[in-house]
């Protein structure tokens, strides 16, 4: 199965999906595909452009399906700012018969610049740098996600509960 996390840069996406792995990571096969290391590593030519990001997320939507067909459980920290996108990457899983869990973890754009992991809205906000999601590019909330996390309002530990219990149906 696929544990799709998206939301803004700084809500939290890898740190839950690196807790939700390290949960998971005794008992099964498990697979984080992070959007910054894909980006990084694999997709080094995708720009920020509306179209790229879709590219980005389609990639990173096959690895994901080619993973969980082997029975891994792949976690996927990845931005994804468009539904679109994420809807074409959960059916395709569908397609295939795998579960395909979305999680939202969401944090107010303020508590995300707080935090501000990387200083990308630091950087934005001196105009180092545009097209950041959230700040002065788009991003599309879930309209029905699987599960809602707030983590400006839950700590990490709640939040990687709640996944587990999601996913109870299909981890064994």
């Amino acid at each position: 199965m696929t544990v799709w996390l998206t939301g803004l840069p700084s809500s939290g996406k890898s740190t839950l999906g690196s807790a939700l792995a390290e949960r998971f990571g005794t008992d099964r096969r498990v697979q984080v595909l992070d959007g910054d290391v894909l980006r990084r590593d694999l997709f080094p030519e995708l720009g920020f452009s509306k179209d790229d990001r879709a590219e980005n997320v389609r990639r990173t939507g096959v690895i994901a399906r080619m993973l969980a067909r082997q029975g891994a459980l792949v976690i996927t920290p990845v931005i994804a700012p468009y539904r679109a996108a994420r809807d074409a990457v959960r059916k395709d899983h569908e397609n295939y018969g795998l579960p395909y869990l979305e999680v939202f973890v969401d944090a107010s754009p303020e508590i995300c610049a707080q935090r501000d992991v990387k200083g990308l809205y630091a950087r934005a906000k001196r105009g180092e740098i545009t097209g950041l999601t959230g700040f002065d590019d788009p991003y599309e909330p879930p309209i029905q996600p699987d599960l809602h996390l707030r983590t400006d309002q839950l700590s990490v530990q709640e939040c990687v509960d709640r996944m587990v219990e999601l996913s109870a149906k299909y981890v064994r």
